[in-house]
């Protein structure tokens, strides 16, 4: 499905109802990102960004939601974001509004959710070795300065953020919602 499309999502997630029976986790991890300096940022760009990040998170979630609720046992939600959405990082002004905005997302879908037993969280990693930060992890001197910023010194793997999304997924964190477990080596500790 295509997240920026609201009828496709609405679509995308009676399918998946559909083929399985029931829905109990979403993972939104559909993202995009365009690095330009805040005076290059053109509207086609940001956009992208906004409506894939943002507004794709929150229609994916509603048409979940409305699944978990009707079925009445509960569900969970988890956001992937960033570290980006914490803190703001150079060149990055359409990606880290995103990824903030899901920050603040994810609290009102848990507090709005949680009388019907969904929660809803956010794992927030750092650089991760994907094809949305090759460009970045690539460029020696761009990667230094990423690595800096790093206490462990050294970027994530997709294991690391999919650790963190089978923990906010699981039984294990029935307790905890509203959060965004940062998964970043340590950048936002300076």
């Amino acid at each position: 499905m295509d997240v920026r499309d609201v009828a496709s999502v609405r679509d995308g997630v009676e399918r998946v109802v559909s083929g399985l029976g029931r829905l109990d986790v979403l993972v939104n991890n559909a993202g995009v990102n365009v690095p330009q300096g805040v005076l290059d940022v053109d509207e086609e760009s940001w956009d992208a960004v906004i409506d894939t990040n943002l507004k794709g998170a929150f229609f994916v979630a509603q048409a979940a939601v409305r699944h978990m609720v009707g079925r009445g046992e509960g569900g969970r939600i988890v956001n992937v974001g960033s570290q980006a959405g914490v803190v703001g990082i150079e060149e990055r002004s359409a990606y880290c509004a995103s990824k903030g905005g899901m920050t603040l997302l994810t609290k009102v879908l848990a507090i709005e959710l949680a009388p019907h037993g969904i929660t809803a969280n956010t794992v927030a990693p750092t650089f991760v070795a994907t094809e949305l930060t090759r460009s970045t992890l690539e460029d020696p001197a761009r990667r230094g300065r990423v690595l800096s910023r790093i206490p462990l010194g050294k970027v994530g793997e997709i294991e690391d953020a999919a650790a963190a999304v089978v923990y906010l997924a699981s039984p294990a964190a029935r307790m905890v919602t509203g959060h965004t477990l940062l998964v970043d080596g340590g950048w936002t500790a300076w």
